[in-house]
């Protein structure tokens, strides 16, 4: 009886643990369906909004849409390079894909110091979220997406630890596949979010 349990027991844990990536990696598209929902209800309180603006400036007169090309174009960047620093980090360069992990960091960081300087430019010019309507769902959207690319960062940073402690093991990689997940997902929302605040905002 215990050599029939043994040998019951064994492949079935072995298989609970060959699933378990899989399993991650399910659970985490359906937090990010959940993260779409939000966003999603974010964009339509900001459509509804944005004529709002309560005598005061409106996204014509605030945006500055060659400085925002730029914090799209390092956000875009960083996508990219991420993408070839896991290639990299599955074909075991592990010293490239730290490299190209490092350099992504540092292109999301730049979004975000970016960011900041238009929140900060805003606020001074008296263009807070306190001011309309439209500003207040302005701050709350692109803010939101802010903090989601700022818990990326710390995701990066914890990531690159564990490369450098841990090694490529399995749960290692699990956990890369969906931080790879997340910053993809940041950038089309990013797309969404630039085409509707910003490009639709100027030409209105």
């Amino acid at each position: 009886m215990t050599t029939d349990t043994a040998t019951m027991t064994g492949p079935v844990g072995h298989g609970a643990d060959h699933d378990a990536p899989g399993l991650h990696a399910l659970g985490f598209w359906l937090y990010l369906m959940t993260d779409l929902i939000v966003f999603s209800a974010l964009f339509a309180t900001y459509v509804v909004l944005a004529p709002n603006t309560a005598g005061g400036p409106s996204a014509r007169e605030l945006f500055h849409l060659p400085e925002v090309f730029v914090e799209t174009m390092l956000l875009l960047t960083s996508s990219v390079v991420f993408g070839y620093a896991s290639l990299a980090l599955g074909a075991g360069k592990k010293g490239l894909g730290l490299a190209g992990l490092a350099l992504t960091f540092l292109l999301g960081l730049g979004f975000i110091v970016m960011e900041l300087g238009e929140f900060h430019r805003l606020i001074l010019a008296g263009a807070g979220p306190q001011r309309s309507g439209f500003l207040s769902a302005f701050f709350t959207l692109v803010g939101t997406h802010g903090a989601h690319v700022t818990v990326g960062l710390l995701w990066l940073a914890v990531m690159m630890g564990q490369i450098l402690t841990k090694g490529l093991t399995v749960p290692v990689r699990s956990r890369l596949a969906r931080l790879g997940m997340f910053w993809h997902f940041l950038d089309i929302i990013w797309i969404g979010l630039f085409t509707v605040v910003y490009l639709m905002g100027v030409m209105s």
